[in-house]
């Protein structure tokens, strides 16, 4: 394997489109057995770079070795290795929720019964057993999700890569497909996820990337990233707009740092509710106050001055 066991390793790693440089040089290496994530909002570069890891869109400069091997050289054997989940569902709506499984399975050169018998696995992995016979057209799109990511591993992928897979889901959608998510891993397989939403990283990742510009701004657990770039708690201060810049000077000293948000302000502090005691003493009224833990929305904050989803 390319440097020391990793499933994927790259070193200087570039992707350009004539002169726009949507990956600058990027390092990273992903274990086998981890949830991997790059977290970052759209545009940040990840789409470009799971498209590389992927084998479907060629490096521009850098080295690269997914699964041991070059992508240049070995992109066909690399990807009957990899499942993918892009970040739109493409399965065949005409198709049932089962023939959808064995049509794909297929391409991958399954036998009919190795098909039919992993197809029974991956339904009810993905919860789906009761809606087998089901054309997929008039499914939710959670289920509709849960069914791509159960297609993309019909070849016992080494490696799932997932680009965004919970973005237009509700809430209680979003829960379920993490906890399938948390299964895979639980078995064994490792995960690569792009994602904008700091709750999906936490969730998911054991070991991230905050990708911005096309650069990796931070590396580490979730729990290292908030511990190194953050502070325990954050005190939020809202207020009508335009009424918070004048409030800054006078909360300053109560905080590690204030972010001044168009609505709010942000106070990183050991100890939330101890500043805005404090605050009430010196006259500040917010229309509201919040406290709350720090979460890998505020790293983002700190480490580029923007929220992730802008």
């Amino acid at each position: 394997m390319g440097g020391n066991g990793q499933l994927v390793y790259a070193r200087d790693l570039a992707k350009r489109f004539g002169a726009f440089e949507a990956v600058r040089g990027i390092d990273l290496e992903v274990r086998p057995g981890e949830a991997f994530g790059f977290l970052g909002p759209n545009g940040a570069g990840k789409s470009s770079t799971m498209r590389m890891i992927g084998c479907v869109s060629p490096r521009s400069g850098g080295d690269l070795r997914v699964l041991g091997l070059d992508p240049d050289r070995d992109g066909p054997r690399i990807r009957a290795r990899l499942g993918v989940v892009p970040q739109l569902d493409n399965l065949d709506l005409e198709l049932t929720v089962r023939q959808n499984l064995h049509i794909y399975g297929r391409y991958f050169g399954m036998t009919r019964a190795e098909v039919r018998e992993r197809a029974v696995e991956l339904l009810d992995f993905a919860q789906l057993t009761d809606r087998a016979e089901d054309e997929v057209e008039p499914l939710s799109g959670g289920m509709k999700r849960r069914l791509t990511i159960a297609r993309s591993l019909i070849n016992e992928p080494d490696l799932l890569l997932l680009d965004e897979p919970t973005t237009g889901l509700d809430p209680q959608a979003r829960h379920l497909l993490w906890d399938r998510l948390f299964r895979l891993k639980q078995s064994g397989v490792t995960l690569i996820v792009t994602t904008h939403y700091m709750d999906e990283a936490e969730q998911l990742c054991d070991r991230l990337v905050v990708m911005d510009n096309g650069r990796i701004a931070a590396e580490g657990s979730p729990a290292e990233l908030i511990a190194r770039h953050s502070t325990r708690e954050v005190l939020e201060l809202r207020f009508p707009p335009g009424e918070q810049d004048g409030v800054e000077a006078t909360v300053a000293d109560l905080a590690d740092r204030v972010e001044v948000l168009p609505d709010r302000l942000l106070l990183y502090t050991a100890d939330g509710e101890s500043a805005l005691a404090t605050a009430h003493t010196r006259g500040v009224r917010p229309l509201s106050s919040l406290v709350r833990r720090s979460t890998l929305e505020d790293v983002f904050l700190h480490l580029t001055g923007r929220t992730l989803v802008d």
